[in-house]
């Protein structure tokens, strides 16, 4: 069993665009920033930005921290240092959920009805023979929450990990096809099975450090994703690790897939461009 305790963590993202040409302007959105929510709390943050820029900070609609900003100016590397220290809650003890009957109320399908329909990334799982017969079999099952033990199975029985088959762009469907696949796309294909099922659920962004405490050890990574569905609370599992989600999980963004909540999004004036590749080092204070 996981060991029921909180952690600070102190959390350093680098990133950004190498442009093949001087870019004149370019206009940029960063979800990075850690929230304080459902017992995290940030401690600090800082944003570093090369070339210099004046950032503007706001919410978006579905809670997250972002942070805008225009450089103005040719440039031809746009570097960003994203510095945070949060401290993560502890495993949260288990909570029984809802029965079906309560899931599938028409009030509650439709407050939840963003987290229920089909997005750029997450497909309606039932057009595919296969899949609708893992969501028939999720139908089934004694409870919502065992669906989604269900789902994830499904998945990980699918799905391996491996980098640089799948890419940003990547769907569940094509994840699924592919049999391959990393964070993003095991979690958009367990987004579909669970949202076939009837079952609220959305795509959480952030980090992850070690399972078991590590104390000044440093953990070279990059962004994770996992899912939270609703069964009468918010259920959050990591279907790449096969894991619940506690203290080495650091939440940032939530929304209905990767297209609400990418780290970094932009547009410029100028030529091609290509990522300056991505360093996340994550420390246990």
């Amino acid at each position: 069993m996981a060991p029921r305790a909180g952690r600070r963590l102190h959390i350093a993202h680098r990133t950004g665009y190498r442009y093949a040409d001087v870019v004149d302007a370019s206009f940029n959105e960063v979800r990075m920033t850690p929230l304080t929510i459902d017992g995290q709390l940030l401690i600090n943050h800082s944003l570093g930005i090369h070339p210099s820029a004046s950032i503007q900070t706001y919410q978006d609609y579905w809670g997250a921290q972002v942070e805008a900003f225009d450089v103005h100016g040719p440039h031809r590397v746009l570097e960003i240092a994203s510095i945070s220290t949060v401290d993560t809650p502890p495993l949260p003890e288990p909570v029984p959920g809802l029965a079906w009957a309560d899931v599938l109320d028409s009030n509650l399908q439709d407050m939840y009805s963003e987290f229920l329909a089909p997005t750029g990334y997450v497909d309606d799982a039932m057009a595919d023979d296969q899949r609708a017969a893992i969501v028939d079999e999720m139908r089934s099952s004694p409870t919502p929450w065992y669906a989604g033990t269900l789902a994830v199975a499904a998945v990980r029985d699918r799905i391996t990990y491996a980098s640089g088959v799948t890419d940003v762009s990547t769907t569940a469907a094509e994840a699924w096809v592919s049999r391959h696949g990393v964070c993003q796309d095991f979690t958009h294909a367990t987004l579909s099975l669970l949202r076939a099922a009837r079952v609220p659920a959305r795509y959480v962004s952030g980090y992850l450090h070690t399972e078991e405490p590590a104390p000044g050890q440093t953990v070279i990574g990059e962004s994770h994703a996992w899912v939270e569905y609703w069964d009468g609370i918010w259920h959050a599992v990591d279907p790449t690790n096969d894991r619940s989600v506690g203290a080495a999980h650091v939440i940032v963004a939530r929304g209905r897939d990767y297209a609400d909540v990418p780290p970094l999004k932009g547009i410029y004036a100028g030529g091609q461009s290509e990522g300056i590749g991505v360093t996340v080092e994550i420390t246990q204070l």
